[in-house]
């Protein structure tokens, strides 16, 4: 199979984190954007699910909020002071 070159432009921070990444879980970033190139041509979809949801407002974080405030009017909470401590 003839090989060829594909140039991708990104935040210098991404790519030093997804490289790091890469690494420790033992493969390359070129292995990687390979598997995820082909099972995305095998599936004919992007392999995972893409949101411009806020994860805030979430279904599952609007069931944990739901509960913590459940908790706080049923007093299933434990208070803390909160002391300030002054650098000397």
């Amino acid at each position: 199979m003839a090989q060829t070159n594909v140039n991708i432009r990104m935040d210098k921070q991404l790519k030093e984190q997804f490289d790091k990444f890469c690494s420790d879980i033992g493969m390359s970033m070129t292995t990687a954007f390979c598997v995820f190139a082909k099972k995305a041509v095998r599936e004919q979809k992007i392999p995972f699910e893409i949101t411009a949801e806020d994860p805030f407002y979430s279904t599952a974080n609007i069931e944990r909020l739901k509960k913590a405030i459940q908790d706080v009017e049923n007093g299933k909470v434990t208070v803390h002071d909160i002391v300030e401590v002054e650098d000397e």
